[in-house]
């Protein structure tokens, strides 16, 4: 099995408020998950930990990152945690990697039905669900907002669209948030905007367009789910 989620550059640093915060979803839904399931029932099956101890704090790599909000998406349209466990299981064998919902051809090939998770694979759809059709909108909607690597896994992910100028690239500031042409916090173009400053002011100061200060405003006060 292809494990390799230790803490280094490239890989991207996410702890469960991070996660939150980007995804838009409680803390407490995160915190579950990346307990009970990433380091509790995946990481026994591995005998390794999804996440690791960050200045006192766990935090987690941009492909878990992924993997939880797939895994999300599949219990909150009605599929119970044990089955979205049992089809990672299988597709982790299929794929030999820890990480299957982060790879192009899964999410390519995925959908639910709200209750049961199935995976079509040479025009044969198999029901994940350790016995051997209706598409997840929600999984593909996300699909699109990703960019893939030559490994066929997630490489960086658009938040807002990619019609939007906000990335996430674990190569970059540890995958925190970043405007794609530069290496500027949302954060910081939000907080001078809201301390008064004006948009064309940011664009002139910060060497960016007014369209990406007010991308980097829409992240910032975009509402948690």
């Amino acid at each position: 099995m292809n494990f390799e989620n230790e803490p280094k550059l490239g890989i991207g640093i996410y702890t469960a408020s991070e996660i939150a915060q980007i995804l838009r979803v409680p803390y407490g839904k995160v915190y579950t998950w990346m307990h009970r399931y990433w380091d509790g029932k995946l990481g026994a099956k591995y005998e390794e930990k999804y996440s690791w101890q960050m200045d006192g704090t766990r935090a987690v790599s941009f492909h878990t990152f992924i993997e939880f909000y797939v895994m999300m998406r599949f219990s909150e349209s009605g599929v119970k945690p044990q089955q979205v466990l049992q089809a990672h299981s299988e597709l982790s064998q299929m794929y030999d990697t820890a990480f299957p919902f982060a790879k192009k051809e899964v999410l390519d090939s995925i959908s639910t039905d709200g209750k049961n998770i199935f995976f079509d694979i040479d025009g044969v759809n198999l029901t994940l669900n350790g016995t051997k059709q209706f598409n997840l909108d929600i999984i593909r909607i996300f699909f699109v907002n990703l960019d893939f690597g030559d490994n066929d896994l997630a490489s960086r992910y658009w938040p807002l669209g990619k019609e939007k100028r906000i990335l996430i690239d674990p190569k970059r500031k540890f995958g925190h948030p970043v405007l794609v042409k530069q290496n500027i916090y949302p954060e910081t173009l939000y907080n001078h905007y809201i301390a008064g400053d004006p948009i064309p002011y940011l664009s002139h100061i910060y060497q960016v367009s007014e369209q990406e200060v007010k991308d980097a405003i829409e992240y910032c006060t975009k509402d948690a789910a």
